[in-house]
């Protein structure tokens, strides 16, 4: 289980440990093409694979990407059962490739209202691949965090009922859907909006944030290599100044043996 960035100070790398996408965009690129909501959905996809790619290659250790939040319910219902269905789909065709490539697949969220075959094919995923070391990639389906936040206090509570001096940070994290990974360090949403719409509240408290007009179907490797720019140019405080970060930075310098 990892630290919380309010209590530690992570490693500060040139490449961002954990990536989290809001994947925004794909109703409004089918519009725009005269095509059917789905036809940008299925274009998403792609945009997907691009990015789980570029990841890999990049050195990412984790990858979140928000593909159905629990207020996405609220949509047409011709377009949530074609969601659910591309869900299915993309796991009948996808976790063999993940497997060959060695990614580890993960799937958060409240599964109570999944269709029973689509919790059997994330279960099988997340079975074979469980042991592969590369790249994580998490999907958040029906996720939304407020969701989270109140399922982990809840068990929590249920598992230390009598804890008479309060309970902490450290007693909450192990419950946390994504308690395997440590905190996203860049947080992408394309599409124009900027907002992080319920979307891992409590983990993203110091992540970096980076917002492009971009089209999800449109995202690929290019998109990320700017995201990624972008992150190098923040000074990461974690609550310090920029005399305590620049001081930090010499100290791991000089504790760098010379090659």
């Amino acid at each position: 289980m990892f630290s919380s960035t309010t209590t530690t100070l992570p490693e500060v790398r040139g490449v961002p440990r954990h990536v989290a996408i809001i994947m925004d965009g794909n109703g409004r690129w089918a519009r725009s093409r005269f095509l059917p909501r789905v036809a940008g959905h299925r274009r998403g996809l792609e945009a997907v694979r691009a990015t789980v790619r570029a990841c890999a290659e990049a050195g990412v250790e984790y990858l979140t990407l928000f593909a159905f939040s629990s207020e996405n319910w609220r949509r047409p219902k011709e377009e949530v059962s074609f969601l659910m269905e591309l869900f299915v789909i993309a796991l009948q065709q996808e976790v063999a490739r993940l497997h060959e490539n060695n990614i580890r697949l993960k799937v958060v969220g409240d599964r109570s209202a999944l269709e029973p075959r689509l919790v059997e094919l994330i279960t099988q995923g997340e079975k074979k691949t469980e042991n592969n070391t590369g790249l994580t990639l998490t999907i958040a389906a029906n996720y939304g965090g407020r969701w989270d936040i109140l399922q982990a206090v809840n068990k929590m509570v249920a598992q230390h009922p009598n804890k008479r001096d309060g309970y902490s940070e450290e007693d909450l994290a192990p419950y946390l859907a994504m308690s395997y990974a440590p905190e996203p360090d860049l947080f992408i949403r394309t599409g124009g909006e900027q907002r992080i719409s319920n979307f891992l509240l409590w983990q993203l408290a110091y992540a970096e944030f980076f917002f492009t007009d971009q089209l999800w179907p449109d995202f690929d490797s290019e998109s990320l290599a700017r995201a990624f720019s972008s992150y190098r140019s923040r000074e990461r405080r974690f609550g310090r100044t920029s005399e305590q970060v620049t001081d930090a930075q010499r100290q791991v310098e000089s504790k760098t043996p010379a090659r």
